[in-house]
């Protein structure tokens, strides 16, 4: 487990770089709520953006989550505690005011992109 990164993943590099040189500006690795443990890959402070890049195996993704062959309990349950303290992260941080963006690693990094400029813009 120490080998899987917890941030700057490909994904996560590409959507930085695309934003960047559009010129937008962002904190990396940032807990957007004080007193609330959770950190999003990338946060807008300023219109209160909070942007979060989902890996499909650990987060369920829908289209690509295989379960694991070994352990299988362990990892089913696992996986369905990160999509439930996903759902209330979004929760936390729409009462408090701030908008969620969660892409799929999956996605394509320009459609992302274009996702989190609109809002940001707003």
């Amino acid at each position: 487990m120490r080998g899987n990164r917890g941030r700057d993943t490909r994904p996560e590099i590409l959507l930085r770089k695309l934003l960047h040189s559009r010129g937008f500006r962002y904190r990396v690795s940032t807990k957007p709520l004080a007193g609330v443990r959770r950190t999003a890959d990338l946060v807008f402070s300023g219109p209160r953006v909070a942007v979060f890049v989902d890996g499909c195996f650990w987060h369920g993704c829908p289209e690509h989550y295989r379960p694991a062959a070994t352990n299988s309990d362990f990892w089913r349950e696992k996986i369905e505690r990160n999509r439930e303290r996903d759902l209330e992260t979004n929760r936390l941080l729409q009462e408090a005011g701030w908008r969620v963006v969660r892409a799929w690693e999956h996605e394509d990094p320009e459609d992302v992109a274009s996702r989190v400029g609109d809002l940001v813009r707003r």
